[in-house]
This record gives structure tokens, C-alpha cells and sequence, in this order.
């Protein structure tokens, strides 16, 4: 056995003998240990008794013998910090523990770099940098050390520890020097309870790391186009750079021609700035010889505001369904064109409307549709107004761009077009996407040149359908467009169901849906609708994307079970909730139940109104003016009788009684008769033309009647050959009046006896119809004297 643990277990017996714990603990290396040795932990006890042992964390390892009272752990490759105890059971003494702390020794120190910075004339800052290498874990110091010489006289060394850092972070110390020092030599002493390790030795002039302190800006002063900043430094420089730049962008580097070892502030201008811009300013500065400042604090400021530069970039549309109004856009312009904070708007639609002021937040403007208006749109800031831009709401439809053609990736859309070759040369082209349906809210477009004949959209949303337009534009501002639609830069299949409402009318089922743009993934192409009878799918309807309503007819009567699903350039989607539908009875055609509703009412308003006997009276005689339409063979007539039999002269006479005549009636003497156009304002003319009757006829009454045949009503007027004016009509009350219904001379005088006089007619009143039924049939040839009847006063006097 080694002496020196035969000397070490001596050590600890004395310790047990004096002391009140039941045993003592150490180990082979100490108690910090780097990580990844190996080592033995040994406990020794005052007396033997029931050992335990332990480590914690713990380990599945159990205690070796060393002897009766010693016994110890063999460690092996440790890598982290643990606890070990020993404790003898059964006494009332204390147990034994003991810590193992482990980590790494220092690295040696690499990368040093020094700086003087110089505050003052008289004296300055050396500050030196450096890596410390990797994290030791344990608790480490870091010194640095320095020598100064000045000519051939040199001090030191002197230290200063460094600050403490966390994991890697690089190491910073620092010495005052006076500036009669020109050179130094600096290393870096490092070390912990594992070790001590120093860096190389590094020399320095002074004069090569001179550094003056950073300057100090003041607050710039600005035009539109040029700003002036104050810059102060404490020390006396050779060189001052000053950088600028507009809010996110790059610097620019503005560096003096010349100095002039500046001490007190000087002014200098920044010019060829921008209007409206908030650009950022900073500074540093340089000796002689030496090492550049760190930038100086950043200061800001605004340039001023100039008028708009150039018009707006504009474009119109109107919507897809409503074409009574039009919509004008305008882009807001980059600060670069607006030059100022763009304060108002002002449309003005010619020769429609006059100018309108809009608030600054609105980009567009609605007004009724004017075709080949001229829309003026221009911004306002606070120091003038815009140059108008204009454009001419007409669209032409000759000679559209063609071969439109569309490729769709996961991040763009690639459109390209071909202008016809017989289409005069635009002067540009707008290309204009919109998500499906939502045209006047997400319009879109850009403007390219007249050379152009492709373009990139980057800015659609993923999983959304778009649709547009390529236009080609001319001189006048008109132009034609070809359209593109279903364009989506991602597809997936829709993650749900179309959501629709059911209405049952009778055997039919109306269906209206709506699928969620969230839920299309892409452009939809088709919708289905499943009807199941049955547990069966009875039948299945396929409709275009555009659809959104439909009308199943003619269902039998049963329960039936409808879903719906959409389907895009990924698939069909996955199917829409169920929704049971009764078909309990079969309707009646609407159409066909009006009928029957309106012809019932008719019929009940007939009946009620035919209890009236006055009504009653009036509807046969309406009925009888109808039944004329069919004319009477005037040969029938008892005077065409008369008149055959007495060769040339006949006595016309009303009948004093309604009994049965004696003499036998001859065969009548038939006459032609011609049906007239009718005149505006009266109800019927015959024109009765003899065809056999003699060539002189004379009427007359030989007794005044003492009562009538018929009841009294009105005859129908005869009119003359040459004159249809209703001013002939005459109506006379008086019934002992013979009436002159048919020329009394012979078809040879009738011209002659026109032309000289005109013949006056008499009309007795009768009642309209005779006492028989009014349905009764006209069996053989009607005569004249039933059917003198004058239908004009029927509506008159009527008194319901």
C-alpha cells in the first residue's frame, strides 16, 4: 500500500476520533474535478457497523471494500456535478457528504484587439477585446496585463480584471493612458481551480489605434430638397464622414472636402434630398492617423412638401350584374409622387357631374353609368394638387388581345397575350384579377408598356379563385378586353360541403347553396346534389360552379334524404350534411287552380247578379245583339209577302191583335242582303239591296192600330245607299208611326232618289223580344219583323 494513503487514512482516523460524525469522505482528486476523468471516492467509518453508501444523482453502482472500516467508489468518466454520502446505520452520529464540482480549464486567450480612444487631448482609453475560448463551467478569472513606454522609459506591468460574461461572450478591460505614451505591449492571463494559461504578448503604437470619441449632431434643419445638421466634437479631427438615409432604405455617404482640424460645432448641408421624406442622419470621425469613431447617436428629420409630381395611376370597372352604375379607382402614390401628405381627392365625371372632394382614406368613387364620359381624378397636398390623370369610360369590342394564355404555379401566375396583327398599335396594356365575384371590393391591375405582351402576379392569395381581364389601350383611352377566369396559385380539395336550404312545395324541392371561400380551396368547377330513396341513391344532379340554386320537379311520394359536395381541379370535396325531405301529396298545377278559383268566383257573381230581373232582361237582349251576326233573309218578311201578292203596291199595318191571320201567305219574295263596314260609333248597317220587287211600292195605314203585336222597343235604323252618318239616326216615341224600312222604287231609281233626297226613317218602341223562350231554335228563314232591332241604348238606363 502507497505511504501516502496509509499517512491519509491516519489523517482520517484522527478526525473520527475527535469529531462527532460517524465518518469521513474525500476523494482521490480533490473535490473539482474536470469533466471526463476518472476517480475513486473513499469513506472511512469510526467503528464498524451496517455501511451505506450513496451518490446523487444515483447510479446502480454499490460501495467496494477497501477494509473493515473503509470502503469507496470508482468513478469513471464524470460529466457533471455530483453529491456522494456515507452514513453508518444504526448510530447516533452524523453522516458524511461530500460535493464534486466539474468543468474545464481555461483556454488560452486569442483575439485581442486594442483601441485608444481619445476623450481629450492630454489622455485617452486603451480597451482591449478577446475571446475567451469555450465556457469552463466553473467560476473563471481573466486579468489583463500591459507595459507602457514612452521613448526608452517603460512602466509596468499593471492588470485590470476583466468583466464577467456569460457562455462565450467575448472579454473587454481598460487602462488610462496619457497620450505621451507611444507604445504598449498587452496580454491575457486566465484561470480557474483547474488551471492558469496565458495569452501572447501583443505590441501596439498608439498612434495606429488613436480613435477620437463619437460626434455629437444636433437637430437638422430642413427645405424640401436640402437639410443642414450641426455636428460638435471634443477633440481636434482631420477627417468627418456623415451618412443619410430615407426611412428603410440604404445609407449614403456625404464626406467633406475639407475639415480644418475641427474643434468647435460646424453646420454642413446634405442636399439632393427628396420632399416629404424622413431621413436619418449620422456621423463619425478621424485624426491624422489611426482608427475611424464608432457612429454617433442617429437624428432625424422631415424634408418639406412639394406638389404632386405626376397623376395618378386610375382604371374603371362596373359590376358583373349591375350595369346602371360604374366605379373609378385610383392607386395611392408612393411618397416619391405624392411629395407631401395627401390631404383630399377630387373626381370630377364629365359632362355628368362636377368636381367632388373625397377624404384622403378612399381610393375609389361611384356614379351612375355614363358611357364615353371622361373621369378626371387628381390629389391634394398642402402645397398644390396633382397633374389630372384622365380616362374614358368606353369599351370597344373590336380586335381584343388574343391567345390569352394562363400558367398557374404555387407562388405566381404567369399571363401572356398576343395582339391581332390587323389591330392598330396600343399605346399600353391593363391587366386587371379580382377574386372570383368580388370585382368592384378587390380589383386589382397594373400597367405595362406597348411592348409588353407579358406579366407576373406574385400577390394572390393562396387557395382563392381569381378572374380578370387583359385590355389594350389607344390614343382616346378606349380599348377592348379579352377575359381569363378559374386562376388559382394553390388547389386543394374543399375542406367541406356546400351549406344549403331546402324548401318543399308539393312534389318539388327548391335547393339554394353557398360553399364558404375558406372552404373551396381553389376554383370550385362542379357542384352535385344526391337525392337517396331508400338507403339508395336514388338519383344525382351535377351543376356548374356558377349555379347556385336548383329545382327538383316531380318527386313521387315517399321520404327522401339530400346532400351536396363541390369539386375543384383537386377532386370532389367531402360531402355536406344530410337533410330529410317528406313528399306527402302531389299539388295541383298553380295555374290550373286559379283557373278554377277565378272561373268559380266569376260564376257565383253571374248567379247573384241574375236574381235581378232587370239584369235578366238585359242579358237576353245582350245575348240577342250577339246572335245578329247572322243575317235574316228579308224574303221572309210579311211585306216582301204582301208585296208579291199586290204587283206593286203594299199597305204596311201594325196587327191589333196577336190572333191568327186568315189569308193564306204567299211564297215571299227574297232579297239580297250586304253587310257594310261598320263606323266608328255604332253597333251594326245593313245595307238591303231588292232584288225582286217592283218598281214603285207604296206603305200606308188605312186604321190607327189600338193595340200591338209586340211590345214596344226601338228598331234598328235604315240607312240611305249614299250616307252612313249617325246624325240620320232618328228614334221616335210615337207607336201610330209607319216605318220605311226597304225602298218603295225599284232598283233602277234607288241612285237617282238618293242623290235628291234623304230618306227620313221612323222607329216605334217596342219591347226588345217577343214572349217566347230565349233559347228557342230559328227554325227555317227569320222574317224582317223579328229582327228590327236596334242595339245602341242597350246599356243605357241601366238600373241594377
Amino acid at each position: 500500500m502507497p505511504w501516502s494513503i496509509l499517512i491519509l487514512l491516519t489523517v482520517v482516523a484522527m478526525e473520527i476520533c475527535i469529531g462527532e460524525k460517524s465518518c469521513v469522505i474525500w476523494s482521490s482528486v480533490g473535490s473539482v474535478i474536470q469533466r471526463g476523468r476518472s476517480f475513486q471516492v473513499f469513506c472511512v467509518f469510526k467503528y464498524k457497523c451496517e455501511v451505506s453508501m450513496e451518490d446523487h444523482p444515483r447510479t446502480e453502482q454499490k460501495p467496494s471494500k477497501f477494509n473493515s472500516t473503509t470502503f469507496y467508489f470508482n468513478v469513471s468518466n464524470i460529466t457533471m456535478d455530483k453529491t456522494y454520502s456515507c452514513e453508518c446505520q444504526g448510530s447516533t452520529l452524523d453522516s458524511c457528504g461530500l460535493d464534486i464540482s466539474t468543468g474545464y480549464p481555461p483556454q488560452k486567450p486569442h483575439f485581442i484587439s486594442c483601441t485608444y480612444k481619445m476623450n481629450t487631448t492630454q489622455s485617452g482609453d486603451v480597451v482591449c477585446t478577446w475571446d475567451k475560448g469555450r465556457d469552463t463551467i466553473l467560476a473563471s478569472n481573466s486579468v489583463l496585463w500591459m507595459t507602457t513606454s514612452a521613448g526608452k522609459n517603460s512602466t509596468g506591468p499593471v492588470s485590470c480584471s476583466a468583466s464577467a460574461t456569460k457562455g462565450t461572450e467575448p472579454l473587454s478591460a481598460s487602462f488610462t493612458v496619457p497620450r505621451s505614451v507611444q507604445r504598449i505591449s498587452v496580454w491575457v492571463q486566465a484561470e480557474n481551480k483547474l488551471a492558469s494559461v496565458n495569452s501572447s504578448v501583443i505590441n501596439y503604437t498608439l498612434n495606429d489605434i488613436a480613435m477620437p470619441f463619437p460626434p455629437v449632431l444636433g437637430q437638422p434643419t430642413c427645405s424640401s430638397r436640402m437639410c443642414i445638421i450641426k455636428v460638435e466634437q471634443s477633440v481636434r479631427i482631420e477627417y468627418l464622414e456623415i451618412q443619410y438615409k430615407p426611412d428603410q432604405e440604404t445609407w449614403k455617404t456625404h464626406q467633406p472636402n475639407s475639415v480644418m482640424q475641427m474643434m468647435s460645432p460646424q453646420s454642413w448641408s446634405i442636399s439632393s434630398l427628396e420632399p416629404f421624406r424622413l431621413y436619418h442622419f449620422r456621423a463619425r470621425s478621424k485624426f491624422r492617423t489611426g482608427l475611424w469613431s464608432e457612429w454617433s447617436v442617429n437624428t432625424y428629420s422631415w424634408t418639406e412638401e412639394e406638389a404632386p409630381a405626376k397623376e395618378l395611376d386610375v382604371w374603371f370597372t362596373q359590376s358583373e350584374s349591375d350595369f346602371k352604375s360604374m366605379r373609378v379607382y385610383w392607386k395611392e402614390a408612393n411618397i416619391s409622387i405624392s411629395r407631401g401628405k395627401i390631404i383630399e381627392y377630387g373626381v370630377s365625371i364629365n359632362p355628368k357631374l362636377s368636381p367632388t372632394k373625397l377624404s384622403a382614406d378612399v381610393s375609389n368613387y361611384s356614379f351612375s353609368h355614363c358611357y364615353d364620359c371622361e373621369v378626371t381624378v387628381w390629389a391634394r397636398n398642402s402645397k398644390g394638387s396633382s397633374p389630372p390623370a384622365k380616362i374614358m369610360t368606353r369599351r370597344v369590342t373590336g380586335n381584343p388581345p388574343q391567345d390569352v394564355h394562363v400558367t398557374q404555379s404555387n407562388n405566381s401566375v404567369a399571363i401572356s397575350w398576343r395582339t391581332p396583327e390587323t389591330a392598330p398599335f396600343p399605346t399600353g396594356y391593363v391587366l386587371e384579377w379580382y377574386p372570383q365575384g368580388r370585382r368592384l371590393e378587390e380589383v386589382k391591375w397594373v400597367r405595362l408598356g406597348s411592348s409588353d405582351n407579358h406579366a407576373l402576379i406574385s400577390d394572390m392569395r393562396p387557395f382563392e379563385c381569381y378572374e380578370g381581364a387583359v385590355y389594350d389601350l389607344h390614343e382616346d383611352s378606349s380599348g377592348s378586353g379579352t377575359r381569363f377566369k378559374a386562376v388559382a396559385i394553390s388547389v386543394s380539395a374543399p375542406a367541406s360541403g356546400p351549406m344549403f336550404n331546402d324548401t318543399v312545395d308539393g312534389n318539388k324541392v327548391k335547393v339554394t347553396w353557398e360553399l364558404p371561400r375558406s372552404q373551396r380551396g381553389g376554383c370550385i368547377t362542379m357542384y352535385k346534389l344526391y337525392l337517396e330513396n331508400d338507403s339508395s341513391i336514388w338519383k344525382t344532379y351535377s351543376k356548374p360552379a356558377a349555379q347556385k340554386t336548383h329545382i327538383i320537379r316531380e318527386l313521387p311520394i315517399g321520404d327522401y334524404y339530400l346532400w351536396m359536395t363541390a369539386s375543384n381541379a383537386k377532386g370532389e370535396g367531402p360531402r355536406s350534411r344530410k337533410a330529410k325531405l317528406f313528399i306527402v301529396h302531389q299539388e295541383t298545377p298553380l295555374s290550373s287552380l286559379l283557373v278554377c278559383v277565378v272561373g268559380a268566383a266569376i260564376l257565383l257573381v253571374l248567379l247573384c247578379l241574375y236574381q235581378s230581373s232587370t239584369v235578366k232582361q238585359r242579358f237576353w237582349e245582350l245575348f240577342q245583339c250577339i246572335m245578329l251576326d247572322v243575317v235574316p233573309d228579308p224574303a221572309n218578311s210579311k211585306w216582301a209577302k204582301e208585296c208579291s201578292q199586290e204587283k206593286g203596291e203594299l199597305n204596311l199595318q201594325l196587327q191589333l191583335s196577336s190572333s191568327t191571320e186568315t189569308e193564306e201567305e204567299q211564297e215571299p219574295i227574297l232579297v239580297d242582303v250586304e253587310e257594310l263596314p261598320r263606323p266608328s260609333g255604332y253597333t251594326s248597317a245593313l245595307k238591303i239591296i231588292p232584288s225582286q220587287l217592283p218598281h214603285q211600292t207604296s206603305l200606308s195605314h188605312d186604321t190607327e192600330p189600338a193595340t200591338l203585336l209586340y211590345p214596344l222597343t226601338s228598331y234598328i235604323k235604315s240607312f240611305s245607299h249614299d250616307s252612313d252618318s249617325s246624325e240620320q239616326t232618328h228614334t221616335s216615341m210615337d207607336t201610330s208611326t209607319t216605318v220605311d224600312y226597304i225602298s218603295s222604287h225599284g232598283p233602277g231609281d234607288l241612285d237617282e232618289e238618293d242623290e235628291d233626297e234623304e230618306r227620313e226613317e221612323e222607329f216605334v218602341d217596342m219591347d226588345f223580344f217577343p214572349s217566347q223562350n230565349i233559347f228557342m231554335e230559328f227554325g227555317g228563314k227569320l222574317t224582317l219583323d223579328a229582327v228590327k232591332i236596334d242595339c245602341s241604348d242597350f246599356f243605357q238606363n241601366l238600373d241594377i
